[in-house]
Parts: C-alpha cells; structure tokens; sequence
C-alpha cells in the first residue's frame, strides 16, 4: 500500500467524508523522497463544530504514523460541507517550494 493509500484509507475511515483529494506533491520537491508531500483537501461534516486548527489537528491524529514514518508536509484544505459550496473554487494548488532553492 502506497502512503496515498493510507491516508486516503485513514481519512475515510476516521471522518465523514463527503469529499476527498489527496495528491502527492513530492515531485514538487526537492530531495529523494517519494512520498513526503501531499495535499489534502477535505469535506466532512466532522468540521462542523471545529475551528480550523482543531480541524488540522484531528487530520494530524488520523495520520500520526505516515507523519511519524516520513510524511514531511501535508497542505491541508479541510471544510464543511457548505464552505465548500460556497467556496466554488475546487481544490486549491500549493505554491512551488522553495526549501533548498537559491532563489530569492
């Protein structure tokens, strides 16, 4: 099972998905990893009652072990199920990084 595989096994078992993208971005990055850079757009009504940190938190708790075994960064969208109606915009794209570049 791929780390994708896992996280979107996990998020969907931990919480009331209505939707789910995870994309690895590690191709994005600098470095030899593989599989350390996702981002994760959520829709569940598990945000309902939750401020965005707690939100990010409870995604944390859910993907403790591929943050533990490697995971380095996760771009987490996480909304209820109206921001995302409202919101109209689809998934959001991470900016390129810049970790490792000279670039200014």
């Amino acid at each position: 099972m791929t780390v994708q595989d896992s996280i979107e096994k996990k998020l969907t078992a931990g919480l009331q998905i209505a939707l789910l993208e995870v994309i690895n971005e590690s191709h994005m990055h600098g470095g030899p990893a593989t599989e350390s850079h996702y981002n994760i757009t959520a829709v569940a009504d598990d945000f309902l009652q939750l401020a965005p940190v707690r939100r990010h938190q409870a995604v944390y708790k859910l993907l403790e072990q591929e943050l533990a075994d490697g995971v380095h960064a996760l771009a987490l969208h996480l909304y209820t199920p109206v921001e995302w109606k409202q919101r109209q915009q689809g998934v959001p794209s991470s900016p390129d990084c810049r970790g490792g570049s000279s670039a200014g």
